[in-house]
């Protein structure tokens, strides 16, 4: 268990400010809801005295905080193999393979990406959610960003709620698009699947913007870039759906089985053995939360998809008119 100590002088330009509000801007690698449980328990003291949080500072007190970095996850390690991009003091940065739940959850309460990660790094037990601070769908393949410590943790937190990260998809929809656009609309809790989301009106859903690009159109589908303004869950699968081009294998939203008329056997088997979302989070670029470091990382797709993709050319180019 890792013990943290600071001492620290409060500054004059926080004179009048609650005790939490000075200590958010003093301590800023740690959340303020951390901060102010550590001020309720004694942790933290001013002039060597437990304060409340909301006493008003006159400026130049000694602050003195220790405490220590309980366990947040109680998850046991597992030894599943991460294809790891990056990794340094303060993050890691991965690419999730199709099939591998993040989180433990009902259904899932084991072999998940946070068992793996608790493998690769037991501290990562004193952050929440051992580091992860987004999410990709079980059978989404592509980049995520961990953090590896408080500091990065709580800025990373903030940059994802400001949208200060760059996310960049490749997906395969049905239908055959003409050119990209932007979805903009919101999104909530299906009413009448737990398991769904659905695209809703302003008061009843979350702001979701997504801008897709057209890269490839072939004779019942197409491949498009899409790129999330906002982090809606499933927000691409809902956003294409709702426009009426469903991912390839998406069976939640309505992308199943659809043969182009005269489809060669090979795209056939392509389309019905392909049982997953066709999407993968191809690019992630943000600026390190804590060096500041302009950082950008970016993955092939994976075989499946590739293999999908050489299977819709090759049945576009058997059709093409001479």
């Amino acid at each position: 268990m890792t013990v943290i100590r600071h001492e620290a002088q409060v500054p004059l330009s926080a004179a009048g400010r609650r005790f939490d509000q000075a200590l958010a801007g003093m301590f800023p690698d740690y959340s303020r809801s951390r901060l102010s449980g550590w001020i309720k328990a004694g942790a933290v003291t001013l002039d060597g005295v437990v304060a409340p949080p909301r006493q008003l500072l006159r400026g130049g007190e000694r602050v003195r905080l220790e405490a220590e970095l309980v366990n947040e996850v109680e998850s046991a390690p597992e030894a599943i193999p991460l294809a790891i991009v990056h990794e340094d003091a303060h993050l890691l940065v991965l690419d999730k393979p199709a099939g591998l739940v993040v989180h433990p959850g009902a259904g899932n309460p084991a072999g998940t990406l946070l068992n793996a990660l608790l493998h690769h790094d037991r501290k990562l037990a004193e952050l929440p959610r051992a580091g992860i601070v987004h999410r990709l769908d079980k059978d989404t393949s592509g980049l995520m960003v961990v953090a590896r410590s408080l500091a990065a943790h709580t800025a990373l937190v903030e940059m994802l709620s400001r949208h200060a990260v760059e996310r960049q998809y490749e997906a395969v929809v049905l239908g055959t698009l003409v050119a990209g656009g932007t979805v903009d609309a919101p999104i909530g809790r299906h009413m009448g699947d737990r398991l769904r989301q659905a695209v809703r009106d302003e008061e009843d859903g979350k702001h979701a913007v997504t801008h897709y690009r057209l890269r490839e159109r072939f004779r019942a589908h197409s491949l498009v870039q899409c790129n999330l303004e906002t982090g809606r869950t499933h927000q691409i699968r809902v956003h294409m759906a709702h426009i009426q081009h469903p991912l390839i294998g998406d069976q939640l939203y309505g992308g199943g089985l659809r043969l182009p008329k005269g489809a060669t056997p090979e795209l056939i088997a392509a389309l019905r053995g392909f049982r997953r979302q066709a999407l993968h989070a191809e690019r992630l670029a943000f600026e390190h939360p804590v060096t500041g470091e302009a950082m950008a990382f970016e993955v092939p797709r994976p075989q499946d998809q590739q293999a999908l993709l050489q299977a819709l050319r090759a049945d576009a180019a058997t059709h093409a008119e001479p």
